[in-house]
């Protein structure tokens, strides 16, 4: 049963892991003529979900839930800088 449970949570933290990659391949990037600094600081995320991932595979996905959480909190800043980026535009 609890062999079963683990397949479960490994299963949905993959799937989590992809959409989020699909997000940040197909979400709006900051136009990096306009905004140089706010587009490096998208692609710092877009490497650091990356790495989140490759811990997650070295360690079986076993890491208590935080490596997906800091995925998510980093999708939430690559949004948050897109945001910016809008607000600047405005300004």
């Amino acid at each position: 049963m609890t062999r079963r449970v683990s397949r479960y949570v490994v299963m949905g933290v993959a799937i989590l892991a992809l959409l989020s990659m699909g997000y940040l391949a197909f979400g709006q990037q900051v136009n990096k003529n306009l905004h140089p600094n706010l587009a490096a600081a998208q692609n710092l995320i877009e490497r650091a979900i990356k790495r989140v991932s490759d811990a997650q595979q070295a360690n079986e996905f076993d890491m208590g839930g935080h490596a997906a959480k800091a995925k998510a909190l980093l999708d939430q800043a690559y949004e948050e800088i897109k945001l910016a980026a809008l607000a600047a535009n405005k300004g």
